[in-house]
């Protein structure tokens, strides 16, 4: 390979993570986005009415159900629904967005707990948004493992970005790799498309350049021969990242690496990063 073939090739690199970048930032500047969010209210049985979306809100064995006043309306889909309107069981991890005016208020089912957050398009967080730093893109950082999937999937509890709360994912398996000369595994989730993985995790750098908690890493599904890359410069915080009201999931233990991964997405603003 030239000169010139290795420059284009490294251009090319970077304009393509620049572009997922910038999708990235785009996602959470979007108007209803997870910057936009006002508050995380925990739902009982007891009906509760919240300042910052309508309608009197409980959940029970049937599942979330919103009483409105009388001159108030969500808009459900395409429907526009008054009174008593009822949401169902929602499953884990599951969501359902509604719309009131020009905010949409979020139902969901999180680590067993149904919640409702409102997402409002002038909230500060949002509107103040300047970007996620990062690290610059290198392909040194861009590596090949081999996916392990186990026998059966693993149930894995881990914690949350929320004291006291856990979610459980079902691990198919781990990732084998090597970096900086150093042989590595991470315990991976399951991603949201069909095949796809995600990695969940932390290194030297959490809590230094990068977010403490956590960093995710979506992974395409593996070859057939096992095969997968693992572009650490795609390293991209969780919302947890940007604000308190969000739920984010922890790394499980195993995948603490005890090394600095110096790529991907860094502190952000919002956190005091830099």
């Amino acid at each position: 390979m030239t000169v010139q073939d290795s420059r284009a090739d490294l251009h090319a690199f970077t304009e393509a993570w620049q572009e997922w970048h910038s999708g990235q930032d785009a996602r959470l500047a979007d108007p209803h986005g997870f910057l936009a969010i006002t508050n995380l209210h925990w739902l009982g049985e007891e009906p509760q009415r919240f300042p910052d979306a309508p309608g009197a809100w409980r959940t029970d064995a049937d599942g979330v159900t919103v009483v409105l006043g009388a001159d108030e309306e969500l808009v459900v889909g395409d429907t526009a629904v008054r009174g008593e309107y009822h949401f169902g069981v929602l499953p884990e991890r599951g969501s359902v967005n509604a719309v009131w005016g020009d905010a949409v208020i979020e139902v969901a089912k999180r680590g067993g707990h149904d919640i409702v957050r409102p997402r409002h398009p002038d909230t500060p967080l949002r509107t103040a948004f300047a970007g996620t730093p990062a690290y610059a893109p290198h392909p040194r950082w861009a590596v090949t493992g081999r996916y392990e999937p186990f026998d059966t999937p693993r149930p894995t509890t881990v914690g949350a970005a929320v004291e006291g709360l856990e979610h459980v994912y079902d691990a198919p398996g781990r990732i084998r790799f090597e970096l900086d000369g150093q042989e590595l595994a991470l315990t991976a989730f399951p991603g949201h498309g069909a095949g796809s993985l995600l990695v969940l995790f932390t290194d030297a750098t959490s809590g230094v350049t990068t977010y403490a908690a956590n960093r995710a890493l979506a992974l395409e599904p593996p070859a057939a021969d096992g095969t997968v890359v693992l572009d650490f410069n795609r390293a991209a915080n969780l919302p947890c990242a940007y604000t308190d009201l969000a739920t984010c999931p922890l790394p499980p233990a195993e995948n603490r690496l005890p090394l600095a991964v110096e790529a991907g997405e860094k502190i952000p603003f919002e956190r005091g990063g830099s």
